[in-house]
């Protein structure tokens, strides 16, 4: 699992974070993605193996797709969780062949508007989560949720963002650089950022300083 990847469930949004690994200098660096969209309001990131990774994240386009088309609904967050962890599960008992080496993160906002954060294992487990972590480091990344992540913590988006960034940050080396965030707004499409987060956080700082300087 050689990168960390975390997802925090806020009021109105939910975000995934990853460890963006350095790319060989010859290599195009769009086709090496830790974070899929599923569907419109459905997105997955992983830790593991991205040949995996690649057939579990087709089957469930291919689900979400087919039941928009029989039932006429988008799939719950947890429909789709549960599809991926049952293909997983069935692998770890087929004879020849070997689980699938990969723990996700899946997010979404359900039709009726709430906002999902699942998680599953290699075994075929899924849990549903406020905040997360897997991969590289994951134990030092959950610990510091469990310290930091309140109600309070993820008041607006932009505090849910900065927390899913501060988190990563904790065992990320080379800055905000490195990171890539995938962001979902309720009724609002999918965005996936690779943006350089220093700049995000001086924005912050700036607005800190003049509300300082405004109260005093």
């Amino acid at each position: 699992l050689h990168v960390c990847t975390v997802g925090i469930r806020g009021k109105d949004i939910v975000v995934l974070g990853v460890e963006k690994k350095s790319v060989a200098k010859l290599q195009e660096e769009r086709t090496v993605r830790k974070i899929c969209a599923l569907d419109e309001h459905v997105c997955m990131a992983f830790a593991g193996l991205t040949a995996d990774a690649r057939i579990v994240i087709n089957r469930a386009r291919v689900e979400c797709q087919s039941h928009r088309l029989t039932v006429e609904d988008p799939v719950t967050v947890e429909y789709i969780t549960r599809y991926i962890a049952t293909l997983k599960q069935r692998y770890t008992q087929s004879n020849g062949r070997r689980p699938f080496g990969i723990s996700a993160l899946i997010v979404g906002f359900d039709y009726d508007g709430t906002p999902r954060l699942y998680q599953t294992d290699p075994s075929g487990t899924y849990h549903a989560w406020k905040a997360n972590a897997i991969g590289r480091s994951a134990k030092t990344v959950r610990e510091f949720l469990e310290k930091n992540y309140t109600d309070e913590a993820i008041t607006s988006d932009n505090d849910a963002i900065k927390l899913a960034i501060k988190a990563l940050l904790e065992v990320v080396q080379s800055g905000g650089k490195n990171i890539e965030l995938a962001v979902i707004r309720r009724n609002q499409p999918l965005k996936v950022k690779h943006l350089i987060y220093d700049f995000f956080f001086e924005k912050e700082e700036e607005a800190e300083k003049k509300k300082q300087k405004k109260s005093s």
